[in-house]
């Protein structure tokens, strides 16, 4: 029993030894010049036998970089892109390029890296863009060309000119214009425009929804259907639907309804003074209301 609580006691101390060194291995690298650390990140040559905690620290000293990049190249995407997944995706590259960089060259790893992060970065914005590459690339062939006849001319070309430009017949464009028109997503929460006090107007908050009637319209429509009713004969009905509903002249209501021009002219010039007289009433009464 002795010699058992013994062999634990020393496993205790020997993992309580391991885990002290770690620490100050980890606390010494941060003290430690990159030229050196480069040095012995590459002492084994197969990146995965490689320290761990020094290329952590190489990389903790160099992920500024990839902040830098992501932001730029966030700052012309849609704002639905969040600015920390390309800052993930870049840090792949950036360790990426830590396991291929290779000191003797001569070339400062700050310049080594950056191809590497942003053609990471631009592997993460592929996979996330559903849209076919061809598609895309139609795209910025049709605005390439508008760009083109506008800059010569000062005018915005129509679609015989970009078709012009693009050195194709009309059904050729017509195909290209339907392949560069594809159905985008777009978040309904990103914003639409700034708004007078701080908080953001976002897309949700000023979208329109053409498939329903607004309710203005159909209160409007009502009321002007009661007036229509109320103190109008038949034959005055008649006069004020085929003028502005069937858009017909006084001559042709006249010749309908077996009355001159001039007497159908009289009949609407009274209409139209009654339904201003009982709209004004109907103001001044909701004003005392």
């Amino acid at each position: 029993m002795p010699q058992t609580k013994s062999t634990v006691a020393e496993k205790s101390v020997a993992r309580a030894s391991r885990a002290a060194d770690a620490r100050d291995a980890s606390e010494d690298l941060s003290s430690i010049d990159s030229l050196e650390l480069w040095a012995r990140y590459a002492e084994q040559p197969d990146p995965k036998q490689r320290d761990k905690n020094v290329r952590n620290e190489l990389v903790s000293r160099y992920v500024h970089i990839v902040r830098y990049l992501a932001e730029r190249i966030h700052a012309r995407l849609p704002n639905e892109v969040d600015v920390d997944d390309l800052v993930t995706a870049g840090c792949f590259g950036l360790m990426e390029a830590a396991d291929n960089f290779d000191l003797a060259r001569g070339v400062k790893f700050e310049t080594f890296c950056t191809q590497r992060i942003r053609g990471s970065i631009f592997d993460e914005l592929r996979a996330m863009d559903w849209v076919p590459r061809l598609v895309r690339s139609r795209t910025n062939k049709v605005e390439a060309a508008k760009k083109s006849f506008e800059s010569r001319t000062g005018r915005a070309p129509t679609d015989d000119e970009i078709a012009g430009e693009l050195g194709v017949d009309d059904s050729e464009y017509q195909k290209i214009l339907r392949d560069s028109r594809p159905v985008s997503m777009v978040s309904l929460d990103r914003k639409a425009f700034d708004g007078d006090s701080n908080k953001d107007v976002r897309e949700i908050d000023v979208i329109r929804d053409t498939r329903q009637t607004d309710p203005r319209d159909a209160v409007q429509g009502a009321e002007l259907n009661n007036l229509l009713k109320k103190g109008l004969s038949v034959t005055e009905k008649l006069i004020l639907t085929l003028y502005y509903f069937e858009e017909l002249t006084m001559k042709d209501i006249g010749r309908t309804l077996a009355l001159s021009e001039s007497r159908v002219s009289q009949l609407h010039s009274s209409i139209l003074a009654r339904l201003k007289s009982q709209l004004q009433h109907r103001q001044e009464r909701d004003e005392e209301e």
